[in-house]
């Protein structure tokens, strides 16, 4: 269960996080764009940590421009729901990743990928 989870979406397009993960989510999450139609989900401390530094890069080279835009377009921030360990998924976030309800999870290092179930 450690690397991957599926869940369904509630009335108010919240995702609910297992029990034994909400403990890496406790600094809040970042949800941004991914890379293809999917989304990342970060935990606030390693958003901070790693992405945040790694986005900063040559204020003049377009690759750092376009992995800026990649991923703080439509970026969100958050707190867990600490009764429920639910997180909210805005919509414009929602429909880049073709989510509708059913969400599939999958550990991707420090982060997690989140894409429609097939």
């Amino acid at each position: 269960m450690g690397d991957y989870f599926e869940r369904k979406l509630d009335d108010k397009r919240r995702l609910t996080i297992p029990a034994e993960l909400r403990a890496e989510f406790a600094s809040g999450v970042v949800i941004t764009q991914g890379f293809k139609n999917y989304l990342h989900l970060y935990p606030k401390s390693v958003w901070d940590e790693h992405m945040e530094p790694a986005l900063k890069g040559n204020i003049i080279d377009e690759a750092t421009a376009d992995l800026n835009v990649q991923f703080r377009m439509g970026k969100t921030e958050s707190e867990i729901d600490a009764k429920q360990g639910r997180i909210p998924l805005p919509k414009h976030l929602l429909d880049y990743g073709g989510i509708d309800r059913e969400v599939v999870a999958v550990r991707a290092g420090r982060y997690w990928r989140l894409s429609a179930k097939a």
